[in-house]
């Protein structure tokens, strides 16, 4: 969470708040506490063998031809401390979509590309964008990304589309498979041949590139992980009105969901046999704000206790948007308010502050911006800047999200042919995410079970992390190497029955879990350091209740 905090450090206007809150998730494009390639001592495979040099001069790639491109550079990078000698090509496929691709002077003969978070836009040499590139080319892979067509800095949000419509396509899905197309051949052009593996790795929006890369573009990646993925963004749209709707009514301070946040942990922490300040499967956690946390006298309204608006705002967070009666879309879950370490803007404080709450009267947390800004410039055709969400009808407007539903969600469960190419997907989600809810990640994996059959645990695996925060962060332990998992797996045939994630306080490695394939858990041995991966195992959630505890 370090980047991610230092970041919103900078902001201190009550509208820089609002704005610096949506940035979280523009700059949370990978799980910044997954640590990809600390596994490779342990790797199946030495991906970091890299012995083939280019074919041809750096220079000459700024002659590289396609149909697309409008513009390209090739210049040589020397090596320094952060990265090896390596070509940095440049340039933009029409009509503005920004690309890079850097190859390595010792290529490994793999190609390896990130994402994009929010509505994207980047800067590609953003700080933290560039210390994954830096990361993948001090292994060997050749290292690819883009903006997806627009540049944040001058149309921030998704404003993008008012300077050219056909941005909303490049942002939904084209500029993802055009850089990895072109990327690839240019990589080709350099080494004198052609990519052996392609992997992709990002979270949140860059996990809804990576889901819709596995949909409609099965061949351009051999694994992907993705990593708290945007699954349902239209869904989450509707979700972040309709919460923000219920949190206008309601006065929550910092102090009230910290209350709220213990009084769940008291009740759920051990739920799952342990009492470890984790919970495991908040699913199970039968919580109730009305019933469950002290409520204030008629007329009052203590920090010590929830007025009947406060605990109604609350449990409509939990429960999710209703239409015509019925459950619409997910809520977030109970721990997810939780104080954290790590806040957004320094500090500790609940998890739904600045993203779900405001923390000012007149501010806009992080999801509903983004919500507001999908509504208003992408889904309205023609965009509709000054659009009021309090006009929308939860019972008759939800077919108004459909047609960009169809161009930006990622919820086709088909991926028979990203199967039948021998493709590999691993997905991971935080428990306790407050940005987007980690339901939309179960859910996609179950229905992707019920549409391609039960043996889809051989390409497809999914990770819940308990108390994790979005892509990272949180109480719960968060750092990980999803990419050598699955290295393992598309080059070594073994798949990742788990990984083990470590929770780091002051630099200090402190308690160690392994994270399981969904729907098993993590179960305590009875024995042992609870703190200690070793003295957990992974077994079917239906068969916890027969272990000891």
């Amino acid at each position: 969470m370090r980047l991610i905090t230092n970041r919103m450090r900078s902001v201190a206007t009550p509208i820089g708040v609002a704005l610096g809150a949506a940035l979280l998730i523009a700059i949370a494009a990978r799980p910044v506490g997954a640590q990809p390639f600390t596994d490779l001592k342990t790797a199946v495979v030495d991906y970091s063998k890299a012995e083939r040099e280019p074919h041809e001069a750096c220079e000459a790639l700024a002659k590289f031809k396609s149909k697309e491109l409008a513009q390209i550079t090739a210049v040589m990078k020397p090596a320094d401390a952060s990265a090896p000698a390596h070509c940095r090509v440049a340039g933009l496929l029409s009509p503005e979509v920004a690309f890079e691709v850097s190859l390595p002077s010792k290529w490994n003969g793999r190609f390896y590309m990130i994402g994009n978070g929010g509505h994207a836009g980047e800067a590609l040499d953003d700080p933290g964008r560039v210390a994954q590139r830096n990361q993948a080319l001090q292994v060997g892979f050749a290292f690819a990304q883009t903006n997806t067509g627009h540049d944040a800095r001058k149309e921030p949000g998704a404003s993008f589309v008012m300077s050219n419509p056909e941005k909303a396509t490049d942002y939904a899905y084209r500029a993802v498979h055009l850089t990895a197309k072109t990327a690839k051949d240019i990589t080709k052009q350099y080494y004198g041949a052609a990519v052996s593996r392609s992997y992709w790795n990002s979270c949140s929006n860059g996990g809804r590139q990576g889901l819709i890369e596995a949909q409609r573009f099965p061949a351009d990646f051999d694994g992907i992980v993705a990593a708290s993925p945007w699954v349902d963004q239209t869904g989450f749209t509707i979700g972040a009105m309709w919460n923000q709707r219920a949190i206008s009514a309601a006065a929550l301070t910092p102090a009230k969901l910290a209350m709220v946040g213990e009084k769940v942990m008291a009740k759920c922490d051990a739920i799952d046999g342990l009492k470890d300040g984790l919970i495991d499967d908040p699913r199970k956690c039968d919580f109730n704000p009305s019933r469950d946390v002290p409520a204030c006298t008629a007329g009052a309204d203590g920090q010590d206790c929830l007025t009947a608006a406060q605990a109604d705002a609350i449990a409509k967070v939990y429960s999710g948007p209703m239409s015509n009666g019925k459950p619409f879309f997910p809520g977030f879950m109970p721990g997810s308010e939780a104080v954290m370490p790590g806040l957004f803007g320094g500090g500790s404080g609940s998890g739904w502050m600045n993203v779900i709450v405001a923390a000012l009267p007149d501010g806009k947390p992080a999801d509903f911006n983004l919500a507001e800004g999908t509504m208003r410039y992408l889904v309205h055709k023609p965009p509709q800047p000054d659009y009021d969400y309090k006009t929308f009808d939860f019972d008759h407007d939800i077919h108004m999200l459909d047609d960009w539903s169809n161009q930006a969600d990622a919820k086709n469960p088909d991926l028979s042919k990203f199967k039948k190419r021998g493709g590999k997907l691993l997905i991971t989600y935080g428990w306790a995410d407050s940005i987007l809810q980690p339901m939309m990640g179960v859910n996609y994996f179950q229905e992707a079970v019920a549409k391609n059959g039960p043996e889809t645990t051989d390409f497809f695996r999914l990770f819940m992390a308990p108390g994790m925060a979005h892509c990272s962060g949180g109480i719960g332990p968060d750092r990980h190497d999803p990419m050598t998992a699955m290295i393992n797996w598309v080059e070594g045939g073994k798949a990742p029955d788990s990984m083990v994630a470590s929770r780091v306080v002051d630099n200090q490695v402190v308690r160690t879990r392994p994270l399981c394939v969904y729907p098993q858990v993590a179960r305590y041995s009875g024995q042992g350091s609870i703190d200690d991966a070793a003295n957990f195992k992974c077994v079917d959630s239906t068969l916890r209740a027969l272990l000891p505890d």
